[in-house]
């Protein structure tokens, strides 16, 4: 008996080392889910905001806590985040995960951390780039968002833009142009949060999830004002 519970702790030790890649990956992507969860919190919180109107009429949005601003002469930005799209009931699909990378000529210097938040009118955007990327700029380009905390705050616009950006950094709305940038699926991250088989178009399709995170994200979106 002795000799089994030997022989079984060994056999114990490497099924925790089997399976704890797996939990770190899923850790990791409750962590990013729960970030972008704070930014939409802290957004609602904020004097301009992102228009109620606004979420309700467009169909996408790309969510990217800690968005790297960097630069000296030429500037990069490298950020993770998550994207979701409206189904035809309303509500938000599940979360797939994105990264999107960018640089820019000019004079610039130092290094920024903002959150931002990118909300498309048309969610085929996003589901058609399925595990591929696009640039944003050319027909597909970013323009600074409205702001305004009421549904009407915004009807001065007419909201044909295809991407509005809002960035933040410090509490404080920061002017940060993305066109240019290169959005992708990150694949990757995707396989490790919803397994190897994970397809970026069936995720953008289903609000399947019973993720207590990503439940508490859809949420945060949801009753956004």
């Amino acid at each position: 008996m002795k000799n089994l519970k030997f022989l079984g702790l060994p056999l114990l030790l490497s099924m925790f080392m089997m399976l704890t890649p797996a939990a770190w990956a899923q850790e990791k992507g409750i962590k990013k889910i729960n970030e972008a969860t704070v930014v939409l919190k802290d957004f609602s919180k904020m004097k301009e905001t992102i228009p109620h109107q606004l979420l309700e009429e467009y169909e996408g949005i790309v969510i990217i806590p800690k968005l790297i601003n960097a630069g000296f002469g030429i500037g990069g930005k490298r950020g993770q985040g998550l994207a979701m799209v409206k189904l035809p009931d309303g509500k938000w699909s599940d979360p797939v995960f994105i990264t999107l990378t960018g640089g820019s000529i000019g004079f610039q210097i130092g290094v920024q951390s903002v959150d931002m938040v990118l909300v498309f009118h048309h969610k085929g955007v996003l589901t058609e780039v399925k595990d591929g990327d696009f640039t944003i700029g050319g027909d597909i380009s970013a323009a600074a968002g409205p702001v305004g905390r009421s549904s009407t705050a915004s009807t001065d616009y007419k909201l044909e833009a295809e991407v509005y950006s809002y960035s933040r950094s410090k509490g404080l709305f920061a002017g940060i142009s993305i066109n240019g940038s290169n959005l992708a699926i990150n694949k990757s991250a995707n396989a490790d949060f919803y397994g190897a088989d994970a397809d970026s178009g069936e995720i953008f399709n289903r609000a399947t999830s019973t993720n207590a995170a990503i439940a508490k994200l859809k949420a945060t979106l949801e009753s956004f004002k």
